[in-house]
């Protein structure tokens, strides 16, 4: 061997000790989920009058999805406006409290010049006070309606149910024409962001955390890699099968992916990577001028 070839063959033995080590991976199962499922649901009792969503139907949160027959409410909410708008009780008070503070005046002025008794005065001032008190009571009256109003129009609300999530109609379970009572409309379900739930081996324990990044694999047709992040780690393991579950966030702003695929996930272990930045690069030239010493064969 050629001294050119030696030195060659010594620097690379020194190199490759000290090269960067091969980011670890671990492959294991997984399943893509919702990230939440919401049976739909009413707290009034009735009769669906309208539907406006079918299965597969994208959703907004705070869209409409039914409306209950609601003509009793509705009739309620109308006579609640007609009596909080009702001033004529008050204003009727408003005459009487302004006349009985006439009176009272007029009759001050003639027991000033003692032409009438006083228990007349106290018959006044009586009667005005109790005007007073009648005005107040026509107020608190239509303070009464307008809260009644409220609550019909809540009542009436009720009628209407609207999708808590933006997500998808996942299944509708009833008709218009169909009663609500204890049974839900529809199920719903956010796919934006989805959910990764890994069960992993006990030996992994420790060496995941949380806001690590992941590589999710999704099974075919979908195909593809996505990134996602470690959101929450079990902190209790199942004795029974050496195992703890892992839960992932896989964003899906468009929709492309569904739930119920099975996938492989990567966690790529951060320590790793950081020790190969920390550790320091060797110089190929001072390794060369190390071994040129190296005698000829």
């Amino acid at each position: 061997m050629k001294k050119r070839d030696l030195v060659k063959f010594y620097t690379l033995l020194l190199l490759l000790p000290t090269l960067p080590a091969a980011a670890q991976v671990q492959e294991l199962d997984c399943v893509i989920e919702p990230n939440v499922l919401v049976e739909l649901s009413s707290r009034a009792d009735g009769i669906i009058d309208r539907l406006f969503v079918e299965r597969g139907d994208q959703v907004d949160a705070g869209q409409v999805v039914a409306k209950l027959d609601s003509r009793v409410e509705q009739a309620a909410v109308d006579q609640a406006r007609a009596r909080a708008a009702m001033m004529a009780e008050i204003h009727s008070h408003e005459i009487n409290v302004a006349f009985g503070q006439r009176n009272e005046q007029r009759i001050s002025e003639l027991h000033a010049k003692k032409v009438v008794p006083v228990h007349d005065i106290d018959r006044v001032e009586t009667e005005t006070q109790i005007a007073r008190y009648k005005l107040q009571q026509a107020r608190d009256n239509k303070r009464l309606a307008e809260l009644e109003l409220n609550r019909a129009m809540e009542v009436l609300n009720l009628q209407t149910i609207h999708s808590p999530i933006s997500g998808v109609v996942v299944d509708r379970y009833l008709n218009p024409g169909e009663s609500v009572e204890d049974r839900p409309i529809a199920r719903l379900a956010q796919i934006d962001p989805l959910r990764v739930e890994v069960v992993a081996p006990v030996e992994l324990f420790g060496t995941i955390k949380t806001g690590q990044p992941a590589t999710v694999l999704p099974e075919s047709p979908v195909g593809g890699e996505y990134d996602s992040t470690v959101m929450t780690v079990d902190p209790v393991l199942d004795a029974g099968s050496g195992t703890f579950r892992i839960r992932l966030q896989l964003p899906n702003p468009d929709y492309r992916l569904t739930s119920g695929l099975r996938c492989k996930i990567q966690f790529h272990n951060p320590e790793s990577f950081a020790s190969d930045a920390a550790s320091p690069k060797p110089d190929p030239i001072q390794a060369e001028l190390q071994y040129r010493v190296i005698p000829e064969s």
